[in-house]
């Protein structure tokens, strides 16, 4: 049995579906108790299946882009289970495929408010809140494949994603000697709710084979796919990994865009 977050207590934001929720499992089954956070009503759901698994978890309905919330959720940890150890800023929204011309402030506002403001309440107050406890910690946020390079989403997601890369490093930087560690995940293409209107298009047209081809594996990722990678951070697995951000995306950030080279074939 994996107990590697055995007496430790969690925050997790975007609970309530995806990875945040398949993250909430796997920490739960590795022994966390957790604190979950996520907008809609669905992080109760995925609580009360932390609980009916014979783990500890409380819920709260909270926006992960307003610091009042993001200071509820850290007090709660401190509250109710004494302490916090892991922080995973997990809470993101698309903000849809604008481009650059089409976008307007308020969208740019929102998204960056979510995606980049969010995880940085995280490190400001978790961290803080592991730093003057003297006992390190873990801090993961989800950025994506969109902040490394363009094409894998639209400019105020992207430019967001890479704000969150940026983050982890600073944050890294800034936490020293606190024994904090700050890393970020890069998903790429992941079945979640934020996803799902991709996939259901997919479904809908008959192309889900189409999905995921870009990279070398040439399939989506599952929730489940990303939690692991966000686990093995929060874990002391990871003590000597910090200020990093792993793309975890089948390859698809490995390379520039190419014409495919099949055995045999002479490159173009």
């Amino acid at each position: 049995m994996d107990r590697r977050l055995e007496g430790k207590v969690a925050i997790i934001t975007g609970a309530g579906s995806g990875i945040g929720r398949a993250a909430a499992m796997l920490f739960a089954e590795a022994g966390a108790a957790l604190v979950l956070g996520d907008k809609t009503e669905a992080v109760n759901h995925t609580a009360k299946a932390v609980i009916d698994a014979g783990g500890r978890a409380a819920a709260l309905q909270i926006d992960a882009g307003v610091e009042a919330d993001v200071a509820r959720l850290v007090a709660l940890a401190q509250a109710d289970f004494g302490g916090l150890h892991v922080a995973f800023a997990n809470a993101g929204i698309s903000g849809g495929m604008a481009g650059i011309f089409d976008s307007t402030p308020e969208l740019f506002s929102e998204v960056l408010r979510v995606n980049l403001i969010g995880p940085w309440l995280i490190v400001k107050h978790a961290g803080k809140a592991m730093a003057d406890a003297g006992q390190g910690g873990s801090i993961i946020c989800t950025a994506s494949v969109a902040g490394i390079r363009s094409g894998a989403g639209g400019p105020a997601y992207s430019a967001s994603k890479a704000g969150v890369i940026n983050l982890v490093k600073v944050s890294a930087q800034q936490l020293c000697e606190t024994n904090v560690r700050v890393n970020a995940i890069c998903p790429g293409l992941t079945e979640t709710g934020m996803t799902r209107p991709t996939f259901d298009y997919a479904k809908d047209k008959g192309v889900t084979h189409k999905l995921g081809k870009l990279n070398p594996l040439r399939r989506a990722a599952q929730p489940e796919e990303l939690a692991r990678v966000a686990l093995f951070l929060a874990s002391d697995e990871a003590s000597y990994v910090n200020g990093q951000a792993i793309a975890v995306d089948g390859g698809l950030s490995s390379s520039h865009p190419v014409t495919r080279q099949l055995p045999g074939q002479t490159a173009v």
